[in-house]
């Protein structure tokens, strides 16, 4: 049987837009309380929602909104890591400046907002990490070396929690998806008009995974989804 997500309470960074936002709707609509971590602070105007400004790059920052989300509604049974940042080119081209940007948001945001939400998440007995990472985390792709290897970090490690956090009934997936017609398909470096964004996905469908992920039922656990748009070539 699914399960019910009315009443459960999620933290989301990156949450302000694109996938992070629609994260957010999907989840509100199925009534789950939520804490919104974004560098803005924006308010999506949902219900049972607690906004704030949150650098995930910055642990003090991610555990005051983790800590502040627990007390406002009483506990947190899941944690959606979407925050991400990048930047493509040659690795000789790359500055220092947005390598160490990649590095810190790509890999330590996600492994701070684990490391405060798991003590809420073991009190709760049992809960939910989502780290939406990409298929850049599943394989190398040029000009892209960098951002890979943050998402690869991602990758591995979700994937370790999983061994790690499942007998506290914690489950542990990577969500993986290719192309999304987002700003951040658009991102400095890529080079891409607004044009490149016809046929990939949108940031809805990621959404959708995160809900199936979530609402699966409690007596198995999904450890990764993976999926492109068809306009998108296969990589093997």
């Amino acid at each position: 049987m699914s399960v019910d997500l009315t009443g459960k309470v999620a933290v989301i960074t990156g949450a302000s837009r694109g996938i992070g936002a629609a994260v957010a709707r999907a989840l509100s609509e199925r009534g789950v309380k939520l804490g919104l971590a974004s560098r803005s602070g924006a308010d999506l105007e949902l219900p049972d929602t607690l906004a704030q400004p949150c650098d995930v790059r910055d642990r003090a920052q991610v555990e005051h909104l983790v800590n502040a989300t627990a007390e406002r509604f009483g506990g947190l049974d899941i944690l959606v890591a979407n925050a991400g940042v990048g930047a493509y080119g040659p690795l000789t081209e790359l500055s220092p400046e947005h390598l160490d940007e990649m590095i810190d948001v790509n890999v330590k945001g996600v492994l701070y907002g684990a490391a405060v939400a798991v003590p809420h998440l073991i009190a709760r007995g049992g809960g939910d990490i989502v780290s939406v990472a990409s298929e850049a985390g599943r394989r190398g792709l040029p000009n892209e070396a960098v951002y890979c290897a943050s998402k690869f970090a991602q990758v591995g490690f979700t994937s370790a929690l999983d061994h790690e956090l499942r007998p506290h009934g914690i489950r542990c997936t990577n969500v993986c998806p290719g192309g999304v017609a987002t700003d951040f398909a658009l991102d400095e470096g890529r080079g891409r008009p607004e044009s490149a964004l016809a046929g990939m996905m949108v940031a809805e469908d990621v959404a959708e995974a995160v809900v199936f992920v979530l609402t699966r039922p409690v007596g198995h656990r999904i450890l990764e989804v993976a999926f492109r748009p068809m306009t998108e070539a296969s990589w093997g």
